[in-house]
């Protein structure tokens, strides 16, 4: 399908693998121009090596996203080398483990992981986001919404990013800006496989995970969250702002006991 992105300039924060390495290709696939804000441009460049792209097409901007400036500055320089901003997707995120047990300084040292960069940059791309009419979507996280248990920071940052998808939403209606949100559930990212990997038995734990997936009982895949978040920046969904998408195999919304309970 052609979604109307050829020549669009898409900023994608921690792009350089997993779920935002498969929303860089699924851009760049669509003809848009992908600037990757990351702080590791080593796996950044494998991925442009990978994809057979070139810098006029994919680039690194090496951003420590904790850092307000360097935020301004990942705006700024993507501007210069693509002309524009038209999509701004805050995908950058990690679950590191800020519980209840932790330090207040810990849980707020993991909101400025996870959250404030998210604010920065919108603010810095607003004036490029407003005259292009653009788009901003924010890859969220089931824990928001689920919990997990043993990770407050993570959960509150995702859960406020799932709060400012609609009020950006409302906020930026008449400047023509939409911004929308797609949250992952159960995705094998590299993320995902290494924390399997550290399990006493990952295959079994792998295995009770699908059963709980009610679509096809299995993981959804990252090219299927990258293809959610590019159709939602695309003109295609030209009239939805303001909406939390979950592709995810009915994981988060379906009753866990569809398919071992049956009332006849």
């Amino acid at each position: 399908m052609n979604l109307g992105l050829q020549g669009k300039v898409a900023l994608v924060t921690g792009g350089a693998k997993g779920i935002g390495a498969a929303i860089v290709r699924s851009f760049s696939e669509e003809g848009a121009i992908v600037s990757i804000a990351d702080r590791n441009p080593k796996d950044a460049q494998r991925l442009m090596e990978e994809m057979g792209t070139t810098p006029e097409k994919v680039f690194c901007i090496p951003t420590e996203l904790t850092d307000q400036d360097a935020c301004r500055k990942a705006v700024e320089d993507t501007i210069e080398r693509a002309g524009k901003i038209d999509c701004l997707i805050h995908n950058a995120g990690t679950n590191d483990g800020v519980g209840l047990d932790a330090s207040p300084s810990a849980f707020f040292e993991s909101l400025r992981k996870n959250l404030l960069h998210v604010f920065s940059l919108t603010h810095f791309a607003l004036d490029e986001l407003v005259k292009n009419r653009g788009v901003v979507i924010n890859v969220g996280s089931k824990v928001a919404e689920t919990g997990q248990g043993g990770t407050s920071g993570y959960a509150a940052a995702k859960g406020a990013m799932n709060g400012l998808t609609r009020e950006w939403a409302l906020d930026l209606a008449d400047r023509g800006v939409r911004v929308n949100a797609v949250i992952p559930a159960e995705v094998m990212t590299p993320m995902y496989r290494r924390w399997l990997d550290s399990l006493s038995d990952p295959d079994a734990t792998l295995a009770s995970i699908e059963e709980n997936v009610p679509l096809a009982k299995r993981m959804t895949t990252d090219q299927e969250i990258a293809d959610a978040v590019v159709f939602l920046a695309s003109s295609r969904s030209s009239h939805t702002t303001g909406q939390i998408f979950h592709p995810d195999g009915g994981y988060l919304h379906l009753d866990r006991s569809y398919g071992k309970i049956r009332i006849d």
